[in-house]
């Protein structure tokens, strides 16, 4: 009985230490996209490269996560709910590491926008769209934290406002393309940095649908979710 109640207890710590690697994977993430997000407003060059060049950092925790949870299925052999927080770890990491990659994209962008003539603006509608990006991925990054059903279900329903934020900037850029051709590269740079800004929202949903999964055992991808039924 006290060798089985050890085992246990250090299960339960394996699990909790694997649990808050993915929240301090999601720390550096939202610190990523923050960087690039105010690099692309700013046209920040010097920022832009740190984000640019600081993606390794979220792609090594990654790894180190992952090693993680497959030391525990091949240890443990986690079953029903264990085995469910695992997997959605598992694709949780996936996403943010991708969310990472978005994030070094607009770095990548903004150095290229900086050495090119010439500024199309957009300020305010690039920063709206960031602003709402940075709230779901939080928003997101916390109903994980805190398992909170009802929250991530309204994230899943807030990433609908990013997309029709990102059609109305999509609009505008072809707009100022057909008016001025030779502010053709910039706008197409700024275009690829707002296309990056609604896949990061699109990723901030998917975490959701997966904490849907984690607690309800649902999977809602594909679906319409009421937090409200059981």
């Amino acid at each position: 009985m006290i060798t089985k109640q050890h085992i246990s207890q250090q299960y339960n710590k394996e699990l909790e230490s694997v649990k808050s690697k993915v929240l301090k994977m999601g720390g550096l993430v939202e610190a990523q996209v923050e960087g690039a997000i105010s690099a692309l407003i700013e046209r920040n060059d010097e920022l832009a490269k740190k984000v640019a060049e600081s993606d390794y950092k979220i792609n090594k925790i990654e790894v180190e996560i992952d090693e993680n949870c497959a030391q525990l299925i091949a240890k443990r052999q986690p079953a029903a709910g264990d085995l469910r927080l695992i997997i959605a770890i598992i694709k949780v990491i996936t996403d943010l590491e991708r969310i990472g990659d978005e994030a070094e994209k607009i770095g990548r962008h903004v150095q290229k926008l900086v050495s090119l003539e010439g500024d199309i603006g957009m300020h305010a509608e690039l920063s709206s769209l960031g602003d709402k990006v940075m709230t779901v991925l939080r928003n997101a990054l916390d109903a994980f934290a805190r398992m909170d059903v009802e929250q991530a279900a309204r994230v899943v329903e807030t990433d609908k406002q990013i997309d029709k934020e990102f059609n109305r900037i999509s609009r505008v850029l072809v707009t100022h393309m057909m008016e001025d051709p030779r502010n053709i590269k910039n706008m197409l740079h700024v275009t690829w940095c707002a296309r990056a800004l609604e896949r990061i929202g699109d990723h901030s949903q998917n975490i959701c649908e997966y904490v849907i999964y984690l607690v309800k055992g649902q999977d809602v991808r594909h679906t319409v979710f009421n937090p409200t039924e059981d």
